[in-house]
């Protein structure tokens, strides 16, 4: 059943409903996803020098914490990654075809903690979630920020949002996110920016985004992505 407005006003922290208003969701919001694509590009490993161009598809739920992110990496799209969190599973895999198998993580708990954390660092891309997503937890850590978690348990995940002066969602930072889903799995600094801002549909939504892991008190960036469209 769909809160009232009065329901999500009295469950939220005042800053995290004026946040959502500010990026101009209505309490009338009625989307149950967003899908958006994307042309960026990525390292293979940390300590790579190379970039890997890509193009990717993304939807994002605004009720539950799920997504599914597709992405074909050029010159040729042979290769192809799927990056998803549906029905409480997390899913990373890298195939060969669009059918051949390359890479399958294991499920594990440290696999959906950071699945978690992306879902949750990217609500600056569903900003609807904001009210609508009843199942995240949210505190006021501070001046321009916000916490904002999911799950309990073994899988439990919080992030940071900062806002910039615009009282829009700049960054996202968790310091314990797994770098890895089996042991040992090297719970580290992790980091998300966001730029370009548009009025879009109605909504304010960054255009442009980067996430980095900070190794050795040093970030290193190592995905960069433009959003190409937004329905």
């Amino acid at each position: 059943m769909t809160e009232t407005n009065a329901e999500c006003r009295a469950r939220l922290p005042a800053a995290v409903y004026d946040l959502a208003m500010r990026l101009g969701v209505t309490p009338e919001e009625t989307r149950t996803s967003v899908k958006l694509t994307q042309t960026g590009r990525m390292k293979r490993s940390l300590d790579a020098q190379s970039w890997m161009s890509f193009s990717a598809t993304q939807t994002i739920s605004t009720r539950d914490c799920a997504f599914d992110w597709l992405a074909k990496f050029r010159p040729f799209g042979v290769i192809s990654a799927r990056d998803a969190l549906e029905r409480g599973v997390g899913h990373l895999d890298i195939m060969a075809l669009g059918l051949i198998p390359i890479a399958r993580t294991a499920q594990t708990a440290a696999l959906m903690r950071g699945e978690l954390m992306r879902y949750l660092a990217e609500l600056a891309w569903v900003p609807s979630a904001i009210l609508r997503n009843t199942t995240l937890r949210w505190r006021v850590d501070g001046p321009e920020r916000l916490a904002v978690s999911a799950s309990e348990g073994e899988t439990a995940s919080e992030v940071i949002l900062n806002l910039d002066t615009d009282g829009r969602i700049a960054g996202a930072f968790a310091p314990d996110r797994p770098r890895s889903a089996t042991p040992p799995e090297l719970p580290t600094p992790w980091r998300g920016r966001f730029s370009d801002y548009r009025l879009h549909r109605d909504l304010w939504l960054p255009f442009a985004g980067e996430v980095a892991w900070e190794i050795a008190g040093r970030g290193v960036t190592y995905w960069q992505a433009r959003v190409e469209s937004w329905e």
